[in-house]
């Protein structure tokens, strides 16, 4: 089997360790342990030793009962058994697909997105469309064009919302749109939402899981709750017929996650409101910065996202965005991630949720970079 290179993680292996200013990461903040306890007003001694005491087996095939619940407890209308975890979000999308699409299948995935959504259904010998997502329209999906794309043979509609690298969230009623689209052919509706929950304004964010009944929805612990290191994702459905899928080919390439990732992610799940607030704070209070700092900056523009941790900065400087990247990374530390990993030139991808002062210094670099070009 043959795939195409995942441009923006090779970008990320293969620099990330140099930068000095990280205005590339996607996590919100990431937390220790001691923080996580803290946040969750629970024991840390109490917890260590009381896990100390248990055989290290394959745990819960499934996903623990107690994390289960308390996932189950971020949608309206999911219950544990319609969810199962996973070796981080890549592992859910992977698993979601490798299950459901087959040579000859149609699918249709939005673009710029995370390369997952349609690198690995073509891979398979599915036929993939692009639903090109335009800088014009807010990077909103243009449910005209969507209608367009699908046919009878169309399997899966592949979205992600909130998007990455644009930070744009999709409203409800175009979600609902999508799912009438969906419905019409009898589509799956696959949404990467690793960034839900990260919004501007109060309010619940709409999941496709509770909106569609062919709706697979994915989760992590990595940027809403600032565990990247926990590896541990999910996918939420109440279609039976995915989750006989996803369960008989999980069997392959999972058996179970780790008991101490889902252990410590339950107690996350736990305190999932103090820490989405504190991670809302975050990402409200930086993106004050980046946006005072692209009004200041003749030669930038954006599309201010309205979630995430994540947007796409344009710029007019005559010069590829990997190149641009590369020299700005060598001459200056400040790293961002080349708008060509997501077939976009002229604009980088910078994630404004790390540490305040980073990002202050990583622009300021930025800044000065561009000052020095012709």
């Amino acid at each position: 089997m043959k795939i195409a290179t995942f441009k923006v993680e090779e970008w990320m292996n293969l620099n990330e360790t140099k930068a000095k200013y990280n205005i590339a990461e996607t996590c919100v903040d990431s937390v220790t342990l001691d923080e996580l306890f803290r946040l969750a007003r629970r024991d840390r001694r109490e917890f260590f030793e009381t896990l100390a005491q248990r055989r290290m087996t394959y745990g819960a095939i499934f996903g623990a009962d107690e994390l289960k619940t308390a996932i189950s407890g971020l949608y309206r209308s999911v219950g544990t058994e319609e969810i199962i975890t996973t070796h981080g979000a890549a592992g859910a999308n992977h698993l979601a697909l490798y299950s459901l699409v087959e040579p000859g299948d149609a699918v249709v995935s939005v673009m710029p997105t995370y390369q997952q959504l349609y690198s690995i259904p073509e891979s398979y010998g599915a036929k993939v469309r692009i639903l090109k997502l335009k800088k014009e329209e807010n990077f909103l999906p243009n449910l005209d064009r969507l209608r367009t794309l699908v046919n009878e043979k169309t399997k899966i509609i592949c979205i992600n919302n909130p998007n990455n690298p644009t930070g744009a969230l999709i409203p409800e009623e175009t979600l609902r749109g999508i799912v009438e689209i969906a419905r019409g052919v009898g589509a799956y509706v696959l949404c990467d939402e690793v960034y839900r929950f990260l919004t501007q304004e109060d309010g619940y964010p709409e999941s496709i899981a509770d909106l569609y009944e062919k709706g697979i929805a994915v989760g992590s612990m990595s940027k809403v709750f600032s565990l990247a290191g926990l590896r541990l994702g999910w996918i939420a459905t109440r279609s039976k017929e995915a989750m006989r899928e996803i369960l008989l080919h999980r069997d392959y390439d999972t058996i179970s996650c780790g008991m101490i990732d889902e252990a410590l992610a339950a107690i996350a799940l736990e305190a999932k409101e103090a820490i989405i607030g504190r991670n809302r704070g975050i990402v409200k209070e930086n993106l004050a910065v980046l946006d005072a700092w692209v009004t200041k900056e003749p030669r930038f523009s954006y599309v201010k996202p309205q979630c995430g941790t994540t947007a796409l900065l344009y710029c007019d400087v005559d010069m590829p965005s990997e190149e641009f990247c590369s020299k700005l990374l060598a001459e200056t530390g400040a790293f961002l991630t080349p708008g060509s990993c997501f077939d976009e030139e002229h604009c980088f991808r910078i994630g404004y949720a790390c540490n305040k002062r980073e990002l202050e210094e990583g622009l300021a670099k930025l800044s000065e970079f561009v000052k020095g070009l012709a």
